[in-house]
This record gives C-alpha cells, sequence and structure tokens, in this order.
C-alpha cells in the first residue's frame, strides 16, 4: 500500500511538473537589441536573482561580445551575468561549460557564424543538454547568428539572394528549439525574402519567421509570439495547398499563434 502510494505521488509531482513547466524563447533579428524584449527576457530569467549565461561560440570577438550583452542584461536588472566557456572545448572547458548551464537561469547566444555554434555541438551529448535545458522550461534567447540557430534545419547562410531556389538554401543541423518553425534573420534590411520563400516552397510543413533587425519576437509555451523593437516581422505559411502561400506582417506589439498559424487579438 505504502509503495502505491509513493508512485502516485510521484505520478502527481510529474503530472504536475508537465503542467507548469513553460519554454520561454527571445528570437532577436540582430542590430539593435530591443531594450523592451531584453527586460523581459530577464524577468523571465529570474530578475535581480538571475544567473544568465551567455554563450559566445558564434562570435569572432567573444570577449567584445560578452561584454556588450553583459552590460545591457546588467542595465535591464539581471542578476549574475556568465560568460560560458569559449569553444573550442577542451575536456577541462565542456566540464566548466556543462557546470554553467546546469546553473543558469536563462540562456542566451551571440551573434557571429551560427556554424561556429553547431560545430561545438556536434559533441550530441552537449546538444542534447542544451535542448533538455530549455525543454525543462529555462528561458533561452539569441541574436543574429543566435537566431539562426533556433531552428532544425538552420540556415548556414549560404545562398543566393537573387533567385528563388529552396535547393539552394544551405542549411544544416540546429538546436530545433520549436519544431517546423525556421527563423531567418536581418530580414528586411538584407532582403532576404527569396532565401525563405524557396525553403518554405521547398519544405512547406515550416512556417517562416523572417525577423528584421532591431526587431525580436518574444515565445511563450513555443505558441504565443509576440513581437518587439523597431520594424516588422513577416510570417510565411505554405502548409495548405488549397490556400498557397499566406504572408503576414505584424508590427511590435502584435501577436501571433504559431499553432493555428495566424494572427491573434
Amino acid at each position: 500500500m505504502k509503495n502505491r502510494n509513493f508512485l502516485i505521488l510521484c505520478l502527481l509531482f510529474a503530472l504536475s511538473t508537465a503542467t507548469f513547466a513553460q519554454q520561454r524563447l527571445l528570437v532577436i533579428g540582430g542590430g539593435a537589441r530591443p531594450a523592451d524584449a531584453m527586460k523581459k527576457f530577464v524577468e523571465w530569467s529570474g530578475g535581480a536573482k538571475s544567473q544568465i549565461l551567455v554563450i559566445t561560440w558564434a562570435s569572432g570577438v567573444p570577449v567584445e561580445s560578452f561584454a556588450s550583452l553583459q552590460k545591457q542584461f546588467t542595465e535591464s536588472g539581471s542578476g549574475t551575468v556568465v560568460h560560458a566557456a569559449i569553444r573550442p572545448l577542451d575536456d577541462e572547458k565542456r566540464v566548466q561549460f556543462v557546470e554553467q548551464l546546469k546553473t543558469a537561469t536563462g540562456v542566451f547566444f551571440s551573434g557571429g557564424d551560427q556554424n561556429r555554434i553547431m560545430d561545438v555541438l556536434a559533441d550530441e551529448q552537449l546538444l542534447k543538454l542544451i535542448r533538455d535545458k530549455y525543454a525543462g522550461s529555462t528561458p533561452f534567447g539569441g541574436t543574429s547568428a543566435g537566431a539562426a540557430v533556433m531552428s532544425d534545419p538552420m540556415m548556414t547562410g549560404d545562398a543566393d539572394l537573387k533567385i528563388l531556389d529552396g535547393k539552394k538554401v544551405g542549411v544544416r543541423k540546429g538546436l530545433g528549439l520549436i519544431p517546423n518553425v525556421m527563423f531567418d534573420q536581418h530580414f528586411l534590411v538584407r532582403q532576404r525574402h527569396n532565401r525563405l520563400f524557396g525553403f518554405i516552397i521547398e519544405n512547406p510543413k515550416y512556417l517562416g519567421v523572417g525577423i528584421d533587425e532591431d526587431t525580436a519576437v518574444l515565445i511563450e509555451d513555443n505558441r504565443k509570439l509576440t513581437v518587439a523593437g523597431a520594424t516588422q516581422v513577416m510570417f510565411v505559411d505554405s502548409s495548405n495547398p488549397k490556400k498557397g502561400m499566406t504572408v503576414f506582417f505584424l508590427k511590435p506589439t502584435e501577436k501571433f499563434d504559431l499553432k493555428r498559424r495566424r494572427p491573434t487579438m
């Protein structure tokens, strides 16, 4: 009887944890990081009690990248801001990173080259730890390359922007924190429409999300998206063959349902 009661308690605990676990994601299109979005990320991460882990693997100047992010997070009210072990990870730095990841209350990826991030995460155990950390309700965020890496596959940056051909859009494995969503960054400024259109035509189950510079999306429960920042975000949906391709442009404060694939009030 005691064993049965214990098992029931364990089951109830597991169900309650699943009920209250909430995935939260900040994706910034590069350029200036919107102050209101960064403050929301700090709030998600625990405010003054937060311990935000900044991963600068994408950057060619990791110390400078960290210093800029540390300053903005601190000004946004964060507690501790930690610089993740710099790539390449030898055995000692790998152990250091795993410990840093365990204690982080928020995880943020800097800009640079997203391929550098996934080169480190060719280590499948590290990749699993990162995905599990997000699934366990720790907020994640990233800008520019740190935005691109949130998809799976992710765009590598290889593409001819003058043509509309999804077969020529470079992709490789990414984090895949939200399934069937392809993020593209620096979107309007660098005229990356053809790249995203081409990918979606070739892969219609994906929802394309093109985020401009100085602009971000805040996502809760892998579904409820709010636009923040200076300009617009474009959504491209080609999942319904009868409707063809549907395109939405949303301005700051406007909302989008990623599961229903349409704007919301």
